[in-house]
C-alpha cells in the first residue's frame, strides 16, 4: 500500500488552489493558487514557518505580549492557516478569527489540512473589509493582514478608511501587521505606511535589505501600534533569519514615507502587480 502523499488540484472561487506535499518534511505542504506560492503548512509543526515574510509575521507576533500569553487575534486573509497555526501552538488558548474572500479555498483546506478541534480558530467566508468594518470596537489584541487577490491586495483594502477601521478594532495595546509587497519607486509601500501613520504613533517596516535599497520586487511587513514596537528583539531575530532582514522606524522610516499621502477611498488602486517570475514556483 502506498501511503506517499499526493499532490491536490482544485478550481476553487478565485483560481486554481494546489496543495503539493514536501518531499523533505513528512506531513508539510505547499499551497499555491494559480502558480503563485500562498502558504506553507507543517502540520506536524506548527511552529516552523518556511516563508520569510512568515517568520517575519511570527516575530513580531511573538513580541506583543509576554510569552505565552493568549491573545485575540482577527486574521484578514486566510490561505493554509499558517499564522493561525503558529499562534495556537505558541499561544495556546488564543481566540482566532480568519476571513477569507474565498469560500472554496477555505473547504479545501478544511478538507485536507483541518485544523485540529478545540485549536480556537474559526473559520468565516466573506470580505476581509465588510468583515471589519463589522467587528466590534477594541475586539483585537491583534491585526494580521495577508490579502492577495491574486497577487495584488485589493485596492479597498489599501485605503485611510481601512486603517481607521483597524485602529478601532484594536485594542489600545493592539498591534496591526500587514504583508506587503512593493519595489522603488515604492509609491504603493510609502502610501500604506502614510495611512497608518494617520491613525498610529507606531509605525515599523521590516524588509530584506536588497528590496529597500530598490533592487528587486519583495515582500515587506508592515508593523503599526499606539505603543513602542520593540525594535531591538525584532532586529536581532530579523537578522539570524536565513533571507536577513533589517527594521526600519523613526526618523528612517519618516524619510523613507517622505512625501507620500494617506489614500482615499475614491483614489484608491491594487498593489503593483508582480513581475514575471518574482513569486512564482517551477
Amino acid at each position: 500500500m502506498n501511503d506517499e502523499p499526493i499532490p491536490v488540484s482544485r478550481v476553487v472561487d478565485h483560481g486554481t488552489a494546489k496543495l503539493m506535499p514536501d518531499v523533505d518534511r513528512e506531513r508539510a505542504w505547499l499551497l499555491t493558487v494559480d502558480g503563485a506560492p500562498q502558504s506553507y503548512v507543517d502540520l506536524d509543526e506548527p511552529t516552523y514557518l518556511e516563508f520569510e515574510y512568515a517568520r517575519r509575521l511570527g516575530h513580531v507576533l511573538d513580541t506583543v505580549a509576554e510569552a505565552g500569553r493568549p491573545l485575540d487575534v482577527l486574521h484578514l486573509g486566510g490561505g493554509a492557516l499558517t499564522l493561525p497555526r503558529y499562534l495556537a501552538a505558541t499561544r495556546p488558548g488564543s481566540r482566532q478569527d480568519v476571513v477569507e474572500f474565498d469560500r472554496g479555498l477555505l473547504e479545501l483546506i478544511a478538507e485536507h489540512l483541518p485544523v485540529p478541534a478545540g485549536a480556537g480558530v474559526a473559520l468565516h467566508a466573506a470580505d476581509a473589509r465588510d468583515w471589519l468594518e463589522a467587528a466590534p470596537d477594541g475586539s483585537a489584541d491583534a491585526l494580521v493582514a495577508d490579502v492577495f487577490g491574486g497577487s495584488r491586495v485589493p485596492a479597498h483594502l489599501t485605503t485611510l478608511t481601512y486603517a481607521q477601521e483597524a485602529g478601532r478594532v484594536l485594542r489600545g495595546d493592539g498591534v496591526y501587521l500587514a504583508n506587503l509587497a512593493d519595489a522603488a519607486p515604492f509609491g504603493f509601500l510609502r502610501s500604506q505606511l502614510a495611512n497608518f501613520a494617520a491613525v498610529f504613533e507606531e509605525l515599523a517596516l521590516i524588509a530584506e535589505p536588497a528590496v529597500l535599497r530598490g533592487r528587486r520586487f519583495g515582500n515587506a511587513v508592515l508593523v503599526a501600534s499606539h505603543h513602542p514596537v520593540d525594535v531591538t528583539t525584532l532586529a536581532r531575530r530579523t537578522a539570524s533569519d536565513a533571507f536577513p532582514a533589517r527594521v526600519e522606524h523613526g526618523p528612517g522610516l519618516r524619510r523613507f514615507i517622505g512625501d507620500a499621502r494617506p489614500v482615499r477611498d475614491e483614489d484608491a488602486v491594487p498593489s503593483p502587480e508582480p513581475p514575471e517570475g518574482a513569486f512564482g514556483i517551477g
